[in-house]
């Protein structure tokens, strides 16, 4: 999507909410990989998602400063709960600094460590599912999150399309890549699943489970 067109979007979209413009700044001020926030016109998608399917508990993968965290909780009613999982112990104050400045904490439960871990260790099942971790797990990440997503459920799946090396034939042969192509083929393949594919920004994938 060129500047243009994008900056055309956001122009024509709800305003972005004061709390989260200001997280938005002090993770571009303040990070390493900022890009790796989901921005305002994603967020905006979370949150209607999540007004649109109404879910009662949400499991996201891969907080990062918190803003994609606090997009879900925007749209869900004030009786929901999101677990949400970041691996890097650092975020972790200036995670639970927003949660608490969006007014939203007693809706959060932040886990410190690797998902594949402590997925496991959360004994709930899920309306929703938001993944947006390490790529190279994506296979691993929709095999443990199966069982524990509900039938109806939903899993939306963040950078499947990687900045287009999926699609290219001479793909780079690298881990993170091939994580994300290894996910793509499970979901295509699996009948369980219904899915689609939106080519917003890095590319998300819109999966419903239809069956156990």
């Amino acid at each position: 999507m060129n500047n243009d067109l994008e900056q055309y979007i956001l122009n024509h979209i709800d305003y972005q909410p004061v709390q989260l413009k200001e997280l938005e700044s002090f993770t571009n001020l303040n990070t390493v990989h900022p890009r790796m926030l989901a921005g305002h016109l994603q967020g905006s998608i979370l949150t209607m998602l999540c007004k649109m399917i109404n879910p009662r508990s949400v499991l996201e993968i891969g907080t990062f400063t918190g803003y994609s965290t606090i997009c879900l909780a925007l749209g869900m009613s004030p009786e929901s709960h999101i677990h949400t999982i970041e691996i890097n112990d650092e975020f972790e104050s200036i995670i639970v600094k927003y949660l608490e400045k969006a007014g939203i904490s007693n809706n959060v439960t932040l886990h410190i460590g690797s998902a594949l871990e402590v997925i496991p260790k959360i004994d709930e099942m899920f309306d929703f599912v938001y993944i947006d971790g390490d790529k190279r797990e994506y296979p691993q990440y929709l095999e443990i999150i199966f069982p524990k997503l509900k039938t109806g459920g939903f899993i939306l799946a963040d950078n499947v399309l990687w900045d287009e090396k999926p699609s290219k034939p001479n793909m780079p042969d690298d881990k993170y890549t091939k994580g994300i192509m290894d996910f793509n083929d499970m979901v295509k393949n699996d009948d369980r699943l219904e899915k689609t594919i939106l080519p917003l920004r890095d590319g998300l994938s819109i999966i419903r489970k239809i069956s156990d």
